[in-house]
């Protein structure tokens, strides 16, 4: 793995309609913050509707000759973009850092998966394949399914991680044949125009991906865009309903890939060294708990909660924050200075309906300038109250306890999310029951993880949305099937 560089220079930011990179758009200036100082980094030109009805034309124009294209063609197009994505995994890891704050340590394995999906789905691209079947009332009719893509899909990625989006998201898009309005968060610009470079460079024809950045209004603009034909979303679920209202005018489809809650139960069997290590790092040292699958709730058996609370406290000891560039920060800041109040506020009230403050909780006073929270953990944490509930998207693990299997699948279950649980046990029979009780649209047992494999179908139930990323499944949801049947007397 290269080392990713500690350099503050950013590039200058440009919407992407058709073949022109604007520097200038009708929504106005964002100007960047970096996270970890606190300090302005440079302008965010902002879509209006004009820019982004511009990008969507742009994108509907470009369709008929990306679907004429032939699949091994477009495979081959979208395989040279991995192996661009792989060439410059250092630099665009370095401005992921500086679009977010993540550190660099977790930045370079980001782009390695955004670089992987990649791959992945150039192989789908020339594999879509229909059914052949007939009629049963009439065995001389010639039927079949034909699989189609939409034709201009609107994809709004997720400030926390848009890289992974990139190669969840727009990849299977191209790879069916679709082509793409892409809305990164203002908040993360940096990443996503070195990859428009990429995508030039890879030989994606003008007006195949084009990239309007902005918050809500832009948002609200490409989601109610007639030629728009589906919607592809990263986010909260608040966010997630207004999208829906507005797909709902036109019976507009989307899927949704929302917030999590996720419980991770470790029976007495567990490995607690690989449990709580991996539990423990997962949670406050990925993106300083800003991932929406996180196990942030750990659900521990009473015979072990103890030696658990010990552990957990052990890692946490080694757990520094600070300069994302240096090597042995493991917590990084979270993305802004609303986002860093919103996180100690809620710790606060964590404590006053009785949860156990066992470290953490505060600003750490030697980083006043950037938006850090010390990795916090709170223990004897109540299963209904706001933080045994409601997702916090910053590092804060929260500590419960169980005595029975049946108490600790209610537990998990408590919550209106619905994205992934976690298990830790060597019995396979409880194994297998706990796979089955366990309302998620993933479970993940003795330290498999969500997202880093591209094969495996991603998403939740629940307010943690609908649809799936990744697999067969990802690719499906930007085809449509069209049915055919050909009469006339084949005999």
């Amino acid at each position: 793995m290269t080392a990713v560089v500690s350099d503050l220079r950013v590039p200058i930011v440009h919407l992407h309609i058709g073949g022109e990179a604007r520097t200038s758009g009708s929504g106005g200036v964002h100007q960047h913050v970096y996270p970890a100082t606190g300090e302005v980094q440079g302008p965010v030109p902002l879509a209006g509707p004009d820019d982004v009805d511009a990008a969507v034309r742009a994108a509907h124009a470009a369709y008929p000759q990306w679907r004429a294209l032939r699949p091994a063609e477009r495979a081959r197009v979208l395989r040279r973009l991995g192996e661009l994505m792989e060439r410059d995994t250092a630099e665009i890891a370095r401005l992921s850092v500086l679009d977010n704050g993540m550190s660099a340590a977790m930045s370079q394995p980001l782009v390695g998966i955004m670089a992987n999906w990649t791959s992945y789905y150039a192989g789908w691209a020339d594999k879509v394949e229909g059914r052949v079947t007939s009629f049963p009332a009439n065995q001389r009719e010639l039927a079949y399914s034909m699989p189609e893509p939409y034709g201009v899909v609107g994809i709004i990625l997720t400030w926390n991680g848009p890289v992974v989006s990139v190669g969840m998201k727009l990849i299977p898009a191209l790879a069916a044949g679709n082509t793409v309005v892409m809305k990164p968060s203002e908040l993360t610009p940096y990443a996503t125009e070195h990859l428009m470079g990429l995508v030039k460079e890879a030989g994606i024809p003008d007006g195949v991906v084009n990239l309007v950045l902005g918050g809500p209004q832009t948002g609200d603009a490409l989601v109610r865009h007639p030629l728009v034909q589906k919607v592809s979303f990263t986010g909260g679920p608040a966010t997630a309903r207004k999208i829906l209202a507005a797909c709902a005018e036109s019976l507009k489809p989307a899927v949704l890939e929302l917030g999590g809650k996720s419980a991770n139960v470790l029976f007495p069997d567990a490995d607690l060294d690989t449990a709580v290590a991996v539990n423990t790092f997962s949670v406050l040292g990925t993106l300083a708990g800003q991932g929406c699958a996180i196990p942030s709730r750990m659900i521990v058996h009473n015979d072990i909660y103890d030696d658990v609370v010990e552990r957990v406290l052990a890692i946490v000891g080694g757990m520094h924050c600070g300069d994302p560039f240096d090597p042995a920060s493991v917590i990084s800041p979270v993305v802004t200075r609303e986002a860093q109040q919103r996180i100690l506020a809620m710790i606060e009230r964590a404590q006053a309906d009785g949860a156990k403050l066992l470290t953490g909780g505060r600003a750490p006073s030697h980083l006043t300038n950037g938006f850090f929270v010390e990795p916090t953990v709170l223990g004897d944490v109540d299963p209904n109250s706001e933080l045994g509930q409601i997702e916090v998207f910053g590092p804060v693990l929260s500590l419960m306890r169980f005595q029975t299997e049946e108490q600790a699948i209610e537990m998990a279950n408590s919550t209106d999310y619905g994205l992934a649980s976690y298990v830790y046990t060597k019995d396979i029979d409880r194994i297998q029951r706990m796979v089955s009780a366990l309302q998620a649209g993933g479970v993940y047992v003795n330290g498999a993880t969500p997202v880093t494999g591209c094969e495996l179908a991603f998403g939740g139930i629940g307010i943690s949305g609908y649809g799936r990323e990744g697999g067969e499944e990802g690719l499906f949801e930007f085809l449509r099937t069209k049915a055919v049947g050909i009469g006339g007397n084949w005999a």
